[in-house]
């Protein structure tokens, strides 16, 4: 049977560029003889995007459409993708043309390597410096933190398998982390440089606020993958940090109260009035805090997890053997 290949583009304010974008694809997969699906997906554009994807979908069976009713982001665009798309490898490409549907072919060959996921990686990226300088040290900190090293995880193309795409659950801005997440789940991540284009049409959709966005992503994913059927491991060891360190200090003061009020020890200074009762007394009621915290967060994961599964099955055997994986949950 075929393969198909599903291609999802989450289409901001891009009329401009869609009917080539579409032209180009078209092209790859022919010159490839590559069974393909387009999804667009219209995050509340005003520019006339969505007359543009109706007008291909009437000129080309191939091409489908989704319209939200408000822009909600690329990680809820990727999403509806994903749960519309029939082939059984996914794509996920950039509607600004920065991103080459050229690529197409390479990647279907990485992936056959016995690779799940495709990552590309802008060996030589044509944007501003303001934006490619952060850029690197974004990626170096989500390789140091997950132990994931690529060149660059938010690249637009990516390629994985269906099956992939049933256990991730993207939501906020964690499209930039589908490797991350899927690497976790102890699928095979790997990346092939691509040809980063210039944009010709329309501008960037990013600014300053979505490095600091990506970074408190990074900490929750990072959470998610470590600790995320685990709280109390995370929360209950700062808790216990801090409450001994407060219990340490009140410990040490009272020490100091006995020899002074009992042994008769002469003190300079009274037990009140110095700093350390007030730092012990906050960091025991801290630790405190954060085991309750971590205890509550146990409460909700055990009746909360039961919904989907914490692990991901690779293959099966037997009876069951022949039928496709089903998605399992996801990570977190």
């Amino acid at each position: 049977m075929e393969r198909l290949l599903s291609i999802i583009v989450p289409v901001l304010n891009e009329s401009e560029s869609l009917v080539e974008l579409h032209r180009q694809i078209l092209e790859s997969c022919t010159a490839g003889d590559i069974a393909f699906e387009v999804i667009f997906v219209d995050d509340g554009s005003t520019d006339g995007s969505w007359e543009v994807i109706n007008r291909l979908a009437d000129e080309d069976e191939r091409v489908f459409g989704i319209r939200f009713r408000r822009n909600f982001g690329k990680a809820a665009a990727l999403t509806a993708g994903m749960r519309a798309i029939r082939g059984d490898v996914v794509m996920t490409m950039d509607a600004d043309l920065q991103d080459d549907p050229a690529e197409i072919p390479k990647f279907l060959e990485r992936l056959d390597e016995g690779y799940d996921v495709v990552n590309g990686w802008k060996e030589r990226r044509l944007d501003p410096w303001h934006k490619v300088y952060p850029s690197k040290v974004f990626n170096g900190m989500v390789g140091y933190l997950t132990g994931l090293h690529l060149h660059d995880h938010n690249c637009g193309l990516k390629l994985f398998r269906n099956d992939v795409a049933g256990e991730l659950r993207l939501y906020g801005e964690m499209h930039r982390f589908v490797p991350v997440l899927a690497f976790a789940r102890g699928f095979r991540v790997t990346e092939v440089p691509v040809h980063h284009r210039p944009r010709e049409f329309g501008h960037s959709k990013y600014g300053v606020r979505r490095f600091l966005r990506g970074f408190l992503d990074l900490l929750t994913v990072k959470f998610l993958i470590g600790f995320g059927q685990r709280p109390q491991h995370a929360l209950g060891a700062m808790g216990l940090f801090f409450f001994a360190i407060g219990m340490l200090g009140l410990g040490y003061l009272s020490v100091l109260w006995i020899l002074m009020n009992v042994v008769g020890v002469f003190a300079a200074e009274p037990i009140g009035s110095r700093p350390l009762l007030a730092y012990s007394v906050a960091a025991t009621l801290l630790g405190a805090q954060a085991l309750s915290l971590g205890l509550l967060a146990e409460l909700i994961v055990a009746n909360t997890g039961r919904e989907r599964d914490t692990y991901s099955v690779a293959e099966r055997t037997g009876r069951s053997g022949s039928q496709r994986n089903e998605p399992v949950g996801s990570v977190g």
